[in-house]
């Protein structure tokens, strides 16, 4: 079956957010690791199951963590950021996701 025909579960797309392009997530792909925006009630069997699908690569492990938000000032109101889950994929040898181009 090519990709186009193949069924994707729609709930994939809510698990992944976005991807994160940033100095740090640059170097890390370097050594077969993305990192990606996820849901915050995500699950890493969730995560793998996504990147799978959506992107036709096998994830070795998934690693998280949640990014507290930080308390901002703007003039004389104070703003709170909001909290962000990171997810850091390591792909098996052989694949690799270009994560500039989008879906």
């Amino acid at each position: 079956m090519s990709r186009e025909s193949r069924p994707t579960d729609v709930r994939h797309y809510d698990v992944i957010l976005s991807p994160v392009i940033t100095e740090k997530a640059t170097m890390l792909s370097e050594h077969n690791k993305v990192v990606f925006r996820v849901a915050k009630t995500a699950t890493k069997p969730a995560i793998k199951a996504a990147v799978e699908k959506l992107f036709d690569v096998k994830v070795a492990s998934v690693n998280t963590l949640v990014t507290k938000g930080k308390v901002k000032r703007f003039r004389n109101t104070l703003g709170q950021r909001s909290d962000v889950k990171k997810a850091v994929v390591t792909l098996v040898d052989g694949f690799s996701i270009d994560v500039t181009t989008g879906l």
